[in-house]
């Protein structure tokens, strides 16, 4: 059989697991997301609505808000006209407010798992049960003060304690709980530089780097200690040589060759992704660790943000403008890091079935076990294919947020941006696409 027909019979497979009809919500989540999608204007309004929606005080100034964005976007779709006609009269315009700013909460309750760690516990460990782990993220974006960034080493740490004792009585899980390398952590949590540090500066790294330096040694030891994972997160390309800078210096220090278990993310968007991915695999060559470095392929979320800042100043996009490129990407990706095993851990994020079945037909092309690959979804984007990938017996985590709703606003419109966009793989599901489209090879 060939390497494609590998990869389509392994999608094929993952597809028969998935639900074959979504739920009534999430059917009305659907048509609701394809209907903004097709009206930019509106899409426009509602994120900016969204955004707005936790410092609202009132229904009214909720409905005030409402009926700004609205008359400002001058939505073309039926539905946009709709909500325009019912937030403009002061007799139903509360009533409008409280319709969208309930779908605003119903989003984030799709894709915040809790308020906090303690009150997310449960959730998790329902997830645990039926065969799924998580990387929990604390909520909150860049730090602009000493204050704000040891307010977030605190949560972090409170978080990895309470991640700790709480998965402690969990059942065993040995697909989740090992690979060929050795025993991996139940408790698991990802962390941002740019809230660990409010010294983030494009053209001096290295400044953001010294300042961070001691609060990462802090949360590194910590899991040490706790036997949990820590993996930090990239963001926008602004701050990509500060957290990759940051990440490979602390953990070539000594006292960090023994562990604790930590990761760190590559964004196959980025047209020099390749060459990071070089400089990451050369300094792993360079230092030896007891625990093999994770690194997260991901496609990369912060894709408008970086299009929309080179064109503002007459830059090339440093990303993929064209899907197809950013997929071939991340599978070209995929080859190197499935050869680079066992000098790294690998874990695929996507929720494209062509590029989770990719990574699999490699990881069995290269004789390799498939619990050596973790398969990571996004909550409230990927719950039904985590149960199915958790239904062929492989190892898969779900990105799980905490927090409350304003400090989850950015995260929030960013998932809203994924869910959207007409040329995703999620959009391309939801309106039906013929499986073998949805296969093909990019």
């Amino acid at each position: 059989m060939s390497a494609e027909d590998q990869i389509l019979a392994i999608g094929r497979q993952l597809a028969g697991n998935l639900p074959r009809s979504a739920s009534p919500g999430e059917r009305v989540d659907a048509r609701l997301l394809q209907i903004v999608a097709g009206d930019p204007a509106l899409r426009a309004a509602l994120f900016r609505f969204t955004d707005v929606r936790p410092a609202c005080t009132s229904v009214a100034d909720l409905g005030q808000h409402l009926v700004t964005l609205l008359e400002d976007a001058s939505p073309a779709s039926r539905m946009g006209r709709a909500m325009l006609a019912l937030a403009r009269p002061r007799a139903t315009r509360p009533l409008a407010a409280l319709g969208a700013g309930g779908g605003v909460q119903r989003l984030a309750h799709r894709f915040i798992i809790g308020r906090s760690v303690d009150r997310a516990l449960p959730a998790l460990a329902r997830s645990w049960d039926a065969g799924v782990a998580a990387s929990v993220d604390l909520l909150g974006e860049a730090s602009v003060s000493d204050e704000e960034a040891e307010a977030y080493v605190g949560r972090c740490a409170e978080a990895l304690h309470a991640l700790a004792s709480g998965s402690a009585s969990w059942p065993a899980r040995p697909v989740l709980e090992a690979d060929s390398l050795g025993p991996l952590p139940r408790a698991n949590l990802s962390v941002k530089v740019t809230a660990l540090t409010p010294e983030i500066r494009v053209e001096e790294p290295r400044r953001g780097i010294e300042d961070a330096l001691e609060r990462l040694r802090h949360l590194l030891r910590l899991g040490h200690r706790l036997g949990a994972h820590v993996h930090v997160d990239m963001e926008t390309l602004d701050s990509r040589e500060t957290v990759l800078g940051l990440v490979l210096e602390v953990l070539s220090e000594p006292e960090f060759r023994d562990g604790p278990s930590a990761g760190l993310v590559l964004q196959a968007y980025l047209r020099d992704s390749p060459a990071e991915l070089d400089q990451i695999l050369s300094w792993v060559d360079e230092h030896e660790r007891r625990v093999p470095l994770t690194i997260r392929l991901v496609k990369g979320a912060y894709w408008d943000h970086e299009v929309i800042e080179a064109r503002q100043h007459g830059w090339e996009p440093p990303v993929f403008t064209d899907r197809g490129e950013c997929d071939r990407n991340f599978e070209g990706l995929t080859r190197t890091l499935v050869q680079a095993h066992p000098r790294v851990r690998l874990a695929l994020g996507s929720h494209n079935l062509r590029s989770i079945a990719h990574g699999i037909a490699c990881v069995r092309a290269r004789g390799l076990q498939e619990r050596d690959l973790e398969l990571q979804v996004l909550r409230g984007l990927g719950d039904d294919l985590a149960h199915a990938l958790a239904r062929m017996g492989l190892r898969v985590r779900v990105y799980s947020p905490v927090g409350d709703l304003l400090e989850g606003m950015a995260y929030l419109v960013r998932r809203m941006l994924e869910n959207t966009a007409n040329d995703s793989f999620l959009a391309a599901r939801s309106r039906g696409a013929p499986l073998e489209e949805l296969l093909a090879a990019p």
